[in-house]
């Protein structure tokens, strides 16, 4: 049984049965004969298909948004932001997909010789809570424009979003079995991992769900991309704009109500910094109103579940307990609801949960450091290495340092990190493998084919 509940008031909002085995053996199937016609589609086809796509998303805005709120808690606003997103990448692969795909002539002794992107087949993708929408269709809009099937297994607890995604491909004329959401347990996955049918497999979520993934795909020898966990640096040198740092940090540190594995999480700030960052970025935070997210003056919601708050919790007074200070929060609110105040932790080292886990909710860790090279130090001192930014009014030579020395995939400058379709997005170390979005991703589930022709 897949349950939704409303984080806001902890109330059931709906339940679904899970697929039993006949049903999920149909859908497998379904989507394996998708495929098999799909891939022989024009790119034309596609192309129509997912702008189709982008304009049933936008017409839905308003209801999907309010959907999320319902379901996992994202501030209304957000999520029409989060809904545009998602239309602005199925509208990038269909202009530029089937150029991302274009075979490439290589000079050899050959009459002729060069290399194809050709689709591999079924993809199943097992999706996070955090962004229901986006996290989906980052993966599906490449995948489907690529020419492959995709068969969703989301969280339980944004199901109502799953079915919303798949009726939005249904009415923009997609064949059946293009795209299934599968109803089912994390229990389940590996059986599907396994069917033969699926031919790839893609996670975002957790790193222990990614471990757990990747072992079951690599003995079936599929292909994977994953990206998990995240514990941002936000290295904050002696020559930084610090009003900048503090109040992009902050809009970095709250989006999603700070679930999210790209925010700002390690705010690593060198000494002689520190005291204004920390006033700066607490005056940032403090300004932010929690509340309903289905209000529309509400930044800052409801976390998505009681158990992942509580979780926050601990991670916060453990903290403190080890010697952190307490700048901003840190306290449970009364009333109902799985809700967390901003909050700003200073003083925060080794050996504290605020530096050593990620912190997937509303708290900012500021930590000290004596120079620009302990700063570097500091930010790769994690099994983490998704994000990260770095301020200082010498550009140039910060994006040096963020080329040279930060161990992440995606490295800003004066700026926060986010996901765009023009560029690849993934991470290193513990925060997976293989890259989504831009030519790199759309190629990720293709056959890179090489045809000699003597």
């Amino acid at each position: 049984m897949l349950v939704s509940v409303d984080p806001t008031s902890g109330e059931e909002i709906a339940r679904w049965d899970e697929l039993t085995p006949a049903e999920l053996e149909d859908a497998l199937a379904a989507s394996h004969r998708a495929f098999e016609a799909w891939r022989r589609t024009s790119f034309e086809i596609r192309q129509g298909l997912l702008r189709r796509v982008a304009t049933n998303l936008r017409d839905g805005a308003e209801a999907l948004a309010r959907l999320m709120a319902t379901e996992m808690g994202k501030p209304v606003a957000e999520g029409r932001a989060e809904v545009e997103k998602c239309a602005w990448v199925c509208e990038h692969y269909a202009e530029h997909g089937e150029a991302d795909l274009a075979s490439v002539d290589v000079a050899t002794e050959a009459r002729r010789s060069f290399v194809a992107h050709r689709p591999l087949g079924p993809v199943l993708a097992v999706m996070p809570w955090n962004f229901p929408l986006w996290q989906v269709f980052r993966f599906a809009a490449p995948a489907v424009m690529a020419g492959n099937t995709a068969l969703l297994k989301h969280a339980s607890n944004v199901t109502g979003c799953a079915l919303e995604i798949e009726r939005l491909f249904a009415t923009a004329g997609a064949p059946p079995g293009l795209f299934t959401t599968l109803r089912l347990g994390s229990r389940r996955v590996g059986a599907v991992i396994d069917d033969r049918r699926v031919a790839a497999v893609t996670l975002t979520g957790s790193t222990p769900a990614g471990k757990a993934v990747a072992e079951r795909a690599g003995r079936a020898l599929k292909k994977t991309v994953l990206e998990l966990g995240g514990s941002d640096p936000y290295v904050v040198l002696e020559d930084a704009d610090v009003e900048l740092a503090a109040r992009v940090g902050a809009v970095s540190r709250l989006i999603n109500s700070g679930q999210s594995c790209i925010a700002a999480k390690r705010f690593v700030v060198v000494a002689a910094r520190r005291a204004e960052l920390e006033e700066r970025l607490v005056a940032q935070m403090a300004s932010v109103a929690m509340g309903d997210p289905r209000h529309e003056d509400t930044r800052l919601g409801p976390q998505a579940r009681h158990d992942l708050r509580d979780d926050l919790h601990r991670q916060v007074t453990t903290s403190l307990a080890a010697g952190a200070r307490c700048l901003l929060g840190g306290e449970l609110p009364e009333g109902p609801g799985a809700f967390y105040p901003a909050t700003v932790l200073g003083g925060v080292g080794p050996g504290m949960a605020a530096y050593d886990e990620e912190l997937f909710g509303p708290v900012a860790a500021v930590i000290p450091v004596a120079d620009e090279g302990q700063a570097l130090a500091v930010a790769n001192d994690t099994v983490f290495g998704l994000g990260a930014a770095i301020f200082s009014r010498d550009q140039e030579r910060a994006a040096a340092l963020a080329l040279e020395h930060l161990e992440a995939g995606c490295c800003f400058v004066n700026d926060f990190v986010r996901s765009d379709p023009r560029l690849p997005f993934g991470g290193v170390k513990e925060s997976g493998w293989g890259r989504e979005l831009g030519a790199w991703g759309i190629r990720e589930f293709t056959n890179v084919k090489t045809i000699w022709v003597a």
